[in-house]
């Protein structure tokens, strides 16, 4: 067996031999340092860019590092599915009756088609089932859908904390962006930091709250909108920039988004913490799978400025 248990280095498999057509003998070890800053992976429809980045992160979790995955289409709950033993009856109950019937057998002659699949296909790279069994072992896994009580519930806005004192003014407006940006895209409002009344609004709620370690609980934003904590915007006074009526106005809007049914599923499940999302209480590293395909695009673009 290929020897490619090495800490930090990453087993995407072995070097092709274009002249053969075939793999060669030689493992493609990934040096986990390469991954610290930004990567993308680019490829055909089809041509294994999934299966890559799920490979990625197997591997990582083997050598205890942990993942936080956004994941749009919902591929990747199937990081989930791993039997070690590999029996055609762990695959049974995953199995899709209408394949089945494609392929002309029934679900249990489909499974044991697909058992012998997976355990053929590894050993052809040099792997068991008792690897398969050590990433189980390796890591903890998670499902979240934010907006949802289709996985695990995640708590995504209660209040907008202020970010650590250690942080710097060009990251702090970063966050008011991102946080403002999302909640205005989740109630169809133009999140534009520029040109946007209603951005520019929030923004200096937040800025005025944030500058004295104060945290803004949504109850206590949507009434900062009707009496904000100061009277002038720029150079301008505030009536003149965003009479009473109007913010009046944006504060129903925004109340009726929070008061709609809906919306409580946000409020509800584990909070946002970025450091249990990724290590579980006694320290074991988790895989955390943000599934986000379920959700709109104006809703997606909430949840993920209020993650970053």
């Amino acid at each position: 067996m290929i020897d490619f248990e090495k800490l930090g280095k990453l087993y995407l498999g072995r070097l092709f031999n274009p002249e053969t057509g075939e793999p060669s003998e030689v493992p493609v070890l990934y040096d986990s340092k390469d991954l610290t800053t930004h990567a993308v992976c680019v490829g055909m429809t089809g041509s294994g860019k999934t299966g890559l980045c799920l490979t990625l992160l197997e591997e990582a979790a083997i050598d205890g590092i942990p993942a936080l995955c956004i994941d749009p289409k919902g591929d990747l709950g199937n990081l989930m599915l791993t039997f070690p033993e590999l029996r055609a009856s762990d695959f049974q109950p995953w199995i899709d009756p209408a394949e089945a019937e494609r392929q002309g057998r029934s679900v249990a002659e489909q499974a044991e088609a697909v058992s012998t699949l997976w355990r053929d296909g590894l050993a052809k790279w040099g792997q068991d089932g008792s690897r398969i069994a050590r990433f189980r072992e390796a890591v903890d896994i998670g499902i979240y859908t934010p907006g949802s009580s289709a996985g695990r519930q995640l708590r995504v806005l209660e209040s907008f904390d202020p970010p650590p004192d250690d942080i710097d003014d060009d990251a702090q407006r970063d966050q008011i962006i991102g946080a403002v940006s999302g909640l205005l895209a989740l109630i169809g409002i133009d999140p534009d930091p520029v040109n946007s009344k209603e951005h520019i609004l929030l923004s200096n709620i937040l800025s005025q709250a944030w500058s004295e370690g104060e945290s803004v609980d949504l109850g206590e934003l949507v009434r900062s909108i009707s009496a904000p904590p100061f009277d002038r915007i720029g150079v301008m006074d505030l009536e003149s920039f965003y009479p009473a009526p109007d913010r009046q106005k944006l504060a129903m809007r925004i109340n009726g988004v929070l008061a709609s049914p809906g919306f409580s599923a946000w409020l509800q499940g584990e909070p946002l913490d970025i450091q249990r999302l990724l290590w579980t209480e006694d320290g074991k590293p988790r895989i955390t799978i943000l599934s986000i395909a379920h959700l709109s695009e104006p809703e997606r673009m909430f949840f993920v400025s209020t993650l970053l």
